[in-house]
């Protein structure tokens, strides 16, 4: 099994078509062990040339409510009255930690999600 490093844009792309045409390997086999090590390389490629930060914390409340279709008259046993969540989610109240735990816990949002500073507080 000759593999390359993932280095360039070129080596990359050529790794994602390989992938493509080993999706259906099965485990234990040569096939299925060379697409193991393409998409470990693929990953450490995207991860050093794509970073991703989790998102915003209100953001990822929003996203949450959206796709559980959410109301935010629904969030007040996570956050306290209407008003509250209100301001939770125009940025002028911050998430405390039982809100944390609550969203946590009740919607499964991820704690590194929910902890992270939002982004219009960050420095640049």
């Amino acid at each position: 099994m000759e593999i390359r490093p993932v280095k360039t844009d070129l080596d990359y792309r050529e790794a994602l078509a390989e992938v493509e045409s080993l999706m259906d390997a099965q485990a234990d086999t040569p096939e299925g062990e060379r697409l193991d090590v393409l998409t470990t390389l693929i990953e450490s490629y995207e991860k050093k040339h794509f970073p991703m930060d989790p998102p915003d914390p209100v953001e990822a409340i929003k996203f949450c409510m959206d796709q559980k279709g959410l109301t935010p008259k629904d969030l007040e046993p996570m956050i306290g009255r209407l008003n509250r969540v209100y301001e939770v989610l125009n940025h002028t109240r911050p998430l405390t930690l039982r809100m944390i735990r609550n969203f946590h816990k009740t919607l499964g949002i991820s704690a590194e999600s929910l902890i992270r500073p939002p982004t219009d507080t960050l420095l640049t």
